[in-house]
């Protein structure tokens, strides 16, 4: 490791030791910097690393609200505005008991880059609170989006901060949230992204983070002389993201074999196709049930509780769509024992360190997620844009955007890989990629 950044990680964790999540992300990025910090003093001179690893404006808020009994409970809402140096502030929100600010500045630190990758004018940020949607009303959800806006709505703007839907907040809590920025406001703001498409939404975006994701392997796959077709998937998660990768798996003519949630696992060996994924749908977007229902219908499947997917069978590629840390150094060494060969990360750092070792020493494809899975953000840039010119393009037209963005993401991560001498690392040349737009803004506009 560098002087410069074994310096810099030495500060931050002798400060916030406590913050495992956000530690672990400023390392990974942190580390893949050597060569590009060796080559050019001009970013320990302008103390870029010093700064880009402390957010720009952390707020910390709380959010009372009633449920149907009239109880008032109490949760913490935060918005972590990390970077502005390309643009304003993107990124998500997300409700879920576990939040909190390691979790949110690890994904905000994450979003930084991520961003970078995808060409679009956007800086890094993210936010959310500990509030659990699971479970509540209708009622209950709008009580505590009102609340969680009616102090957030201060803060964020179309030229300050613009946040989206993240795990727990879908188009329903969205659509809450933008009822109350605009009338506290009293303006038709572009600040949320992931709205409805009679209200400023655009094509694509639900489907955005899972069809990126998969155009991304697509692309590594392809430099392998290979394709989809045949190829047996492994997905995690149940949500979104893991839906619209299944469908364009499906697409594509792969064979998706699993899906996941919080309690479990399904296998389906003859794999999830149209039928079944209509299935999940319906269960997890509007009855909001567990995956185990899965294997009840469709006897074809298997369902493995308090399990994930990793190593239950086997399989040709992996994409990890549910959460971070998903998949650890056991689980990684499962996975090529089985037959994986490409690894694409639909969630955000779902593998731990030493399963990154794992696929580096086994050489396989490993894409992470800042590359993978930032169709998402991109296509929240693109509605942006078409909010700006009060224009809605094709679902054609927004999908090739969204598959050229992902073209171009990982034409660039390939590129810096090989400038710096670890071709077809995708993980060093992403860093390095993101990290030199960002830093060049920063030195650009002074401290």
């Amino acid at each position: 490791m560098n002087k410069y950044v074994a310096k810099v990680m030495e500060d931050l964790r002798a400060k916030q030791p406590w913050e495992k999540e956000f530690l672990q992300a400023a390392e990974e990025v942190l580390s893949s910097l050597t060569a590009v910090l060796d080559a050019d003093p001009v970013y320990e001179k302008n103390k870029i690393l010093e700064r880009m690893v402390v957010p720009e404006r952390v707020i910390l808020f709380q959010v009372p609200w009633a449920d149907d009994k009239g109880e008032i409970h109490v949760n913490q809402g935060y918005r972590v505005q990390f970077n502005s140096a390309i643009g304003p502030y993107k990124g998500g929100l997300r409700f879920h008991p576990s939040v909190n600010l390691s979790i949110l500045k690890f994904l905000g630190f994450e979003q930084v880059f991520k961003n970078s990758l995808t060409t679009l004018p956007m800086g890094g940020g993210k936010g959310g609170s500990n509030f659990d949607p699971k479970g509540k009303t209708d009622n209950e959800v709008r009580n505590f989006c009102n609340s969680f806006m009616r102090e957030l709505y201060r803060h964020i703007g179309p030229n300050t901060d613009v946040p989206a839907g993240d795990i727990g907040v879908g188009g329903r809590e969205i659509g809450y949230l933008f009822g109350q920025y605009k009338r506290c406001r009293n303006s038709y703001d572009s600040v949320l992204t992931g709205k409805g498409l009679e209200w400023g939404g655009s094509l694509i975006r639900p489907e955005a983070t899972g069809y990126g994701n998969t155009y991304f392997a697509q692309e590594m796959l392809a430099t392998k002389g290979q394709s989809f077709e045949g190829k047996r998937v492994l997905v995690s998660g149940s949500g979104n993201v893991a839906q619209y990768t299944v469908e364009k798996l499906i697409q594509l003519g792969a064979k998706p074999l699993s899906m996941s949630d919080s309690n479990g696992t399904i296998i389906d060996e003859d794999g999830i196709d149209e039928e079944k994924l209509a299935f999940v749908f319906d269960l997890k977007n509007n009855k909001r049930g567990r995956i185990s229902e899965y294997a009840k219908k469709f006897p074809t499947a298997k369902y493995y509780e308090g399990k994930r997917p990793w190593g239950l069978t086997k399989a040709d590629v992996a994409m990890p769509s549910a959460t971070q840390n998903e998949i650890d150094a056991q689980n990684a060494k499962d996975l090529i024992a089985n037959g994986c060969t490409c690894v694409s990360e639909g969630a955000n750092m779902p593998s731990t360190p030493e399963a990154i070792e794992v696929y580096k020493a086994a050489k396989i494809l490993y894409a992470p997620g800042k590359a993978s899975n930032a169709g998402g953000v991109a296509t929240s840039g693109l509605e942006m844009s078409q909010n700006a010119i009060r224009l809605s393009w094709t679902r054609e037209e927004v999908d090739e955007k969204l598959h050229n963005i992902m073209r171009s993401i990982h034409k660039n991560a390939l590129e810096a890989a090989a400038e710096y001498g670890t071709p077809g690392d995708y993980m060093n040349g992403a860093n390095i990629a993101g990290f030199k737009k960002v830093a060049a803004a920063m030195i650009a506009q002074g401290f």
